[in-house]
C-alpha cells in the first residue's frame, strides 16, 4: 500500500461551526478524518502534519518555503503528498510549488473546499478522496 502524507494548512476544510451561532473556527482535523472519511484508510498508509493553520489569505513566500522543506526531506518516505489549503489563494501556492518543486517525481496534490468537513452536504469528504487517490 503507497504512503501519503496530508499536510493541512488551514482553510475552510477543517473549521468546525461553535454553538450557538454556528461560527466556523479551526478544528482537530486529524480526529475528524479518521471518524468521517474511514475509507482513506483503504486507499493509502496515511500520516497527517499541520504545519501551519492559517487563513489562505495570510500565506506568503514563509509558508510556500515551509511546504517545499517538508516535501524535500520527506520525499524517501512517502509515494505522493496531500496539501489541504484554503481556496482563497490555492493557484498561487500551487504555482509556487510547482517553481520550488522541479523535477519532482512524486504527486504534490493541492485540496481544499468550499463547505467544511464537519458541515452536511459538504465537498471536503469526496475533494480528500478524490486527491488521495490521484497521488496514489
Amino acid at each position: 500500500m503507497k504512503r501519503i502524507l496530508i499536510l493541512h494548512t488551514g482553510g475552510t476544510f477543517g473549521m468546525v461551526p461553535m454553538e450557538p451561532d454556528e461560527i466556523l473556527v479551526p478544528g482537530n482535523l486529524h480526529s475528524e478524518w479518521l471518524n468521517q472519511v474511514p475509507e482513506i484508510a483503504r486507499l493509502a498508509e496515511i500520516d497527517v502534519e499541520i504545519p501551519f493553520n492559517m487563513d489562505s489569505s495570510n500565506v506568503s513566500i514563509a509558508e510556500w518555503e515551509t511546504l517545499v522543506d517538508i516535501v524535500g526531506r520527506k520525499m524517501d518516505r512517502y509515494d505522493g503528498f496531500v496539501i489541504i489549503h484554503g481556496t482563497d489563494t490555492m493557484a498561487y501556492t500551487a504555482s509556487a510549488l510547482s517553481f520550488s518543486l522541479l523535477n519532482l517525481r512524486k504527486p504534490v496534490i493541492l485540496t481544499g473546499a468550499q463547505r467544511p468537513l464537519a458541515r452536511l452536504r459538504s465537498d471536503a469528504r469526496g475533494n480528500l478522496i478524490d486527491a488521495i487517490q490521484v497521488a496514489t
